[in-house]
């Protein structure tokens, strides 16, 4: 009887032929990448959860309203609040008030940090100069050097603006000076052999490299001036999110302070989302080569 031998898919392969529809590779994943894929749904099924928990405990009563409301509790809070028929000022004034401190000291922040940190980034000397200050400031909280700065400015809204552009300044300046190493050296002597002068290569080089960098500078920036925000409108503010936040406190609205909070984070998330927007617009190469 003679010996028959079955192929084998690389002897298959070598012979010009495709091995059986049975003999197909297993895949574990559709995705090809770590990280890749869509979690938007997995974020609302999130979000939805949390709030069904937070229905769950307070309908239970294991938790009294005074240390954590209802949902339906904050809901109508914020209707009020909406419609103008609370007893303070519309929320849209509290906004307002807010979004304009903020606005102004992230973009006063971004104007200075961002020539601070790509001078620290060609500069030994700029580097020298700005380097202490910045890394001795940067790990303080907001409140530890907030009643020097009433001493010396007083209590209107330069010291409100103030304080915010600080808690920008840092992370601004600090993610251009990284990103001006971002470049390498052969895109740079590439650019160089090709003729371009100094400033030829930090604008059409350095700086479209630096971009990914400054980007994420600022989503961790206007990150931070919110965070701010709420120590910022301590200092004798009558209206801004921050402050109607603390005033409920003072007369233990829960309600009121958790409505303030969740409208606190929610303008930050969707600022966040504008970020990354404009990031897939202007660096959309980024994480792709």
């Amino acid at each position: 009887m003679p010996d028959v031998t079955r192929p084998t898919p690389s002897s298959a392969a070598a012979a010009g032929t495709t091995p059986a529809s049975g003999d197909v590779s297993l895949k574990t994943s559709r995705f090809k990448v770590p990280g890749e894929g869509s979690s938007l749904g997995i974020s609302v099924a999130t979000v939805v959860a949390m709030v069904l928990v937070w229905f769950a405990v307070t309908r239970l009563g294991l938790i009294k309203p005074l240390f954590l409301p209802g949902p339906e509790a904050v809901w109508q809070q914020f209707f009020e609040y909406l419609t103008g028929t609370a007893n303070d000022k519309p929320l849209w004034q509290h906004f307002v008030a807010s979004i304009l401190r903020v606005a102004v000291a992230f973009w006063a922040a971004f104007l200075t940090a961002v020539p601070v940190g790509i001078a620290m980034g060609m500069s030994r000397v700029a580097r020298g100069i700005f380097d202490p200050p910045i890394e001795f400031y940067r790990p303080l909280p907001p409140l530890a050097y907030l009643p020097l700065i009433i001493i010396w400015f007083g209590i209107d809204e330069l010291p409100k603006v103030l304080l915010i552009y600080l808690a920008c300044f840092a992370p601004l300046a600090l993610a251009a000076r990284s990103g001006m190493k971002s470049a390498t050296h052969e895109q740079i002597n590439a650019a160089y052999s090709m003729g371009a002068s100094y400033g030829q290569v930090i604008r059409h080089v350095i700086l479209p490299s630096a971009l990914p960098e400054i980007l994420v500078g600022m989503r961790i920036a206007i990150g931070f001036g919110w965070t701010t925000l709420v120590a910022a409108e301590m200092v004798a503010a009558n209206v801004g999110l921050g402050q109607m936040v603390l005033n409920a406190s003072n007369f233990l609205r829960t309600d009121i302070v958790i409505m303030g909070i969740v409208v606190i984070g929610v303008v930050a998330y969707l600022f966040d989302m504008f970020m990354r927007w404009v990031e897939r617009k202007l660096v959309p190469w980024k994480g792709r080569i």
